[in-house]
């Protein structure tokens, strides 16, 4: 794949996450101002809803993904020494695995108790 192809890959990427996030958000701020749950138990109720549930699971990737691509063309434009930027970029990718692993449990746990 050649540099312009990746580079229109990545704004792809971060223009179609960013939709998601966006509707998603506002679906979240329009839920929680006019329907609150009142609990844990009513927000755990909630949450293992399996649209709700779906709409969190896509969400975490695409998060991290919209994540992934703009924290990658910072520190590619702005890390200049080589080593330190792979460092860099290492150490996001495993917070980012990380996150998303432990954001993945939380939900398939408070589905299963749902």
């Amino acid at each position: 794949m050649s540099r312009q192809a990746s580079g229109l890959m990545a704004w792809v990427i971060q223009r179609a996450t960013a939709v998601y996030l966006a509707l998603f958000l506002t679906y979240l701020l329009i839920q929680f101002a006019f329907d609150a749950p009142a609990d844990h138990a009513a927000l755990v109720a909630w949450v293992a809803h399996p649209v709700v549930a779906l709409g969190l699971v896509l969400l975490m990737p695409l998060l991290l993904a919209h994540a992934w691509v703009g924290i990658r063309d910072v520190l590619i434009d702005y890390v200049h020494v080589l080593g330190l930027r792979i460092g860099l970029l290492t150490l996001v990718a495993f917070v980012f695995i990380a996150s998303g692993l432990w954001a993945f449990k939380a939900i398939i746990t408070a589905g299963l108790q749902g």
